[in-house]
């Protein structure tokens, strides 16, 4: 499961956690080093403008947009020990299953660092414990939902050997039985 977060400047997150991973917003906010304003669910406007896909679309995968390139990905650890990830390509019609290790050759092949991190952590932060995460806070601020992007483009689709997996049927697919006799 993929969630797009925003903080009190307009910088956005990807959280990709496993479906049983607790993420507390609050810790992760302070693990950050955000302060009060915290973390949030980005408003869909947001999504569609610098991910490029609707509410219940995201997805590491939007990182490939061009608009997207200051947008900080934080990955549940607890992916890296599945034999397989399962993430929506840019559309929630459909899923598809990666290795973590080719989830980290498409992230790097598009410049993303793979920032594997244990969400269900509450390390102790102050004055003598920096916050863990501040390192993984986008360096830029986003457009706010009442300003606009222009035709932003998709980067130039970069040459990855990364081997087929397995693809899932499209969500609303069902399988037709036939009954001869």
């Amino acid at each position: 499961m993929s969630c797009g977060f925003q903080d009190k400047k307009h910088r956005l997150y990807i959280v990709s956690a496993l479906a049983d991973t607790k993420v507390d917003m609050k810790i992760l906010s302070q693990r950050l080093g955000l302060g009060k304003g915290g973390v949030r669910m980005a408003p869909e406007e947001n999504l569609r403008q610098v991910l490029q896909v609707p509410l219940g679309c995201v997805t590491p995968f939007a990182l490939f947009n061009e608009s997207a390139s200051a947008v900080s990905l934080l990955l549940d650890q607890g992916l890296k020990s599945k034999q397989s990830c399962y993430f929506h390509p840019l559309t929630n019609d459909v899923t598809i299953a990666l290795s973590s290790s080719n989830l980290d050759k498409f992230l790097l092949s598009i410049g993303k660092q793979p920032a594997y991190v244990d969400l269900e952590a509450s390390p102790v932060v102050g004055k003598d414990n920096p916050p863990d995460l501040a390192d993984l806070v986008p360096s830029g601020a986003f457009c706010s939902s009442e300003e606009s992007v222009e035709n932003p483009t998709p980067k130039d689709a970069p040459q990855v050997n990364v081997p087929k997996e397995k693809t899932c049927l499209p969500v609303k697919a069902k399988p037709k039985v036939q009954n001869k006799g």
